[in-house]
């Protein structure tokens, strides 16, 4: 059974959360009351297999004590050169649906490289917390070309090319329109030569303000239970909660993290 850490033990939502997960038995919460640092410092010591943090955090303060303490996965980086980190959030529906967002918590205006790394990164992820195959759509104004021409248009159309050299098993499509994206009947009728659009499971937006303007959308408005940020491309597996969270997306970030364990 996964160990997953949550420093921040002080907190009654996070309290209530545990009492919660123990009941359920599907991971074993450990609670400790202690800084990032340390938290990291567990984490990469093998004590835990996870860390969940960030009730009365910003999410800055946990993104840069991951990275400064634990590192990125892959080689060792040449001088210079960096490496793209990402993020998820898991949006479940009343119905029970669930979609995932990213990256809406780490990178501000990715570059194309960056946003193909980004798709990469929660495809990876989306497999193993969907459990069934990722439908990626690359959110934009434009749905194929009915915005014209724009910049942020062209960097989405780099970024989809870069994945399909890289990984031509990633259903992926875009630009395209939210609606286009995830409702059947206008997806067929903007895109009908789509695999993606009205399907899609995994929404990429073009940058930080439009992912976290969305999530938080779907949160107030939509009723949905939030997951995340769950952080993707560290070397230890580390969830991210909004300050805004609540003792049920506390919950529901473990069981999205206990699965990328």
């Amino acid at each position: 059974m996964h160990k997953i850490l949550f420093p921040e033990a002080y907190n009654e939502f996070i309290q209530a959360a545990v009492a919660r997960l123990r009941a359920r038995g599907e991971c074993e919460p450990i609670v400790e009351l202690c800084d990032l640092p340390k938290a990291c410092k567990m984490l990469q010591d093998g004590e835990v297999d996870g860390m969940v943090a960030g009730i009365d955090l910003p999410s800055r303060d946990v993104i840069l004590a991951c990275r400064d303490s634990l590192g990125l996965e892959g080689p060792e980086l040449t001088p210079g050169e960096k490496r793209t980190f990402s993020s998820l959030f898991v949006a479940r529906f009343p119905d029970g649906r669930e979609i995932i967002i990213g990256d809406g918590a780490t990178c501000k205006n990715p570059t194309e490289m960056q946003l193909a790394d980004i798709v990469e990164l929660i495809y990876g992820a989306a497999v193993r917390i969907l459990g069934e195959e990722p439908r990626v759509a690359m959110l934009s104004f434009s749905t194929l070309g009915s915005g014209g021409s724009d910049p942020s248009i062209d960097k989405i159309r780099d970024a989809i090319s870069l994945v399909h050299s890289r990984r031509p098993d990633i259903d992926i499509d875009g630009e395209m329109q939210l609606d286009a994206a995830v409702n059947d009947r206008i997806g067929r009728k903007k895109a009908p030569k789509s695999t993606v659009a009205g399907r899609a499971n995994v929404l990429i937006v073009p940058d930080i303000n439009s992912g976290n303007i969305l999530y938080k959308a779907l949160e107030q408005f939509g009723n949905a239970h939030i997951a995340g940020p769950i952080l993707l491309g560290f070397k230890k597996p580390v969830a991210d909660l909004s300050r805004g969270s609540s003792i049920e997306d506390i919950e529901f970030t473990a069981d999205c993290l206990n699965k990328l364990i």
